[in-house]
């Protein structure tokens, strides 16, 4: 009998390893199948994010009403002549700055320094006659005391000097006025200020009628800045300056970080605008320097009062979300929350009053929330340590939820 061959039954090495990859093939496909339906693997740690942060704190805060003002000059004159006559010279030049009293013009007056010469005249006249009247009249009145003139004739004689006495007030009266007139032919500068462009040339004919005048002057120091507020605040304006208080006023640069000048309000209306409902005000700045012009546009800051004890912080905590305004709070185990608040007026060092939601003594982020979430775990960095944009380009830490 045939024996079957031993290398025709013995298995071959490459069937070893094709069982060996099937199994290991099951084996993961058994551990995946495993570990997905436990949950996975337990995410990686979150790492802390670097932020920096602000303490809240408690400080008087001054309320302030922002609006949108108009500089205007504090007096405007258009220098007239207040006789007719020509225009002999000008003692100025345009965009120059004078003083009260300083001579700006003159007129030809020659014509009514002949005037005064006729009415001077006159009243020697007038005083001659009634010196010659008063003798008269002592004379009467002996007579008649000697019973030697008629009553009528010394009555004739007391209204006749008292004739030339009236006309003796005329005359004086008549010389004042030509005066006038020929005091009126040096034309000075009734305020101080600036005078603008000169109307008329010398060698023309003015009048006392002309409306355009001859040169108009702006009174810039002190200058003056009109302003309105809304109706809703007209008590917190109104209330103040019943009591006698002064409210300060603040002109601010178009750009609003810069302080041009300082004043208070001098005046308010006296009725509400109904097209707009506001009411309009007027402030006077000393303008030393003159960093305000006629016509300029400013921001104005009307301080309306003081807010005691409030808990402030840095501006750049507060954010706006859509549930409104919010900061994020720092707790003791490093990890923020997402805090609502209410938000008051600003302090001038770049801090923000909360009405509601932090107490003094709270910690909030200030730079770095862009990276953060409700938990989120924080490491507080000083800003001399690390370059901000390290801060505002951290990674979002593993499992982390997106922030708002």
């Amino acid at each position: 009998m045939i024996q079957p061959s031993s290398s025709r039954n013995a298995p071959r090495p490459w069937h070893r390893w094709l069982a060996l990859l099937l199994l290991l093939s099951a084996a993961g496909a058994a551990w995946f199948f495993l570990s997905q339906r436990r949950g996975g693997m337990p995410p990686p740690m979150a790492e802390a994010t670097p932020v920096q942060a602000g303490t809240a704190t408690v400080a008087s805060v001054p309320v302030h009403l922002d609006a949108l003002g108009t500089v205007s000059a504090n007096y405007t004159v258009t220098v007239t002549s207040r006789i007719d006559g020509t225009l002999q010279a000008v003692h100025f030049t345009e965009g120059q700055r004078v003083k009260q009293g300083q001579l700006l013009a003159e007129i030809d007056t020659r014509t009514y320094q002949a005037t005064l010469a006729q009415y001077r005249g006159e009243l020697a006249e007038n005083q001659a006659q009634l010196a010659n009247a008063r003798l008269t009249l002592a004379r009467y009145r002996r007579l008649y005391a000697r019973d030697s003139l008629a009553r009528q004739d010394l009555d004739t004689q007391v209204a006749l000097v008292d004739q030339y006495a009236g006309a003796v007030k005329a005359s004086e009266a008549q010389i004042r006025s030509a005066q006038v007139n020929v005091g009126y032919g040096r034309i000075v500068a009734p305020i101080d200020g600036y005078v603008g462009l000169r109307q008329v040339d010398p060698g023309n004919m003015v009048h006392a009628s002309d409306t355009g005048g001859i040169v108009t002057i702006t009174q810039t120091q002190p200058i003056a800045a009109k302003f309105s507020v809304p109706q809703a605040n007209l008590q917190e304006v109104l209330q103040p300056l019943r009591r006698g208080e002064t409210l300060a006023v603040e002109a601010l640069s178009q750009q609003g970080d810069e302080v041009l000048a300082e004043g208070s309000v001098k005046f308010i209306s006296n009725e509400i605008d109904t097209a707009t409902g506001s009411v309009q005000l007027k402030a006077l700045f000393d303008n030393p320097d003159e960093r305000l012009y006629p016509n300029q546009f400013v921001n104005v800051r009307l301080r309306i009062g003081t807010l005691e004890n409030a808990v402030l912080v840095p501006a750049a905590a507060v954010q706006l979300g859509d549930a409104g305004k919010f900061v994020y709070l720092i707790g003791r185990d490093d990890t923020v929350k997402r805090q609502t608040v209410t938000v008051g007026p600003g302090a001038e060092d770049g801090r923000v009053a909360i009405l509601a939601g932090v107490s003094a003594g709270d910690r909030v982020v200030t730079q770095g929330i862009d990276q953060l979430g409700n938990g989120s775990k924080v490491s507080v960095v000083d800003a001399t340590q690390v370059d901000i944009s390290v801060i505002e380009t951290a990674k979002r830490p593993v499992g982390m939820p997106p922030g708002p």
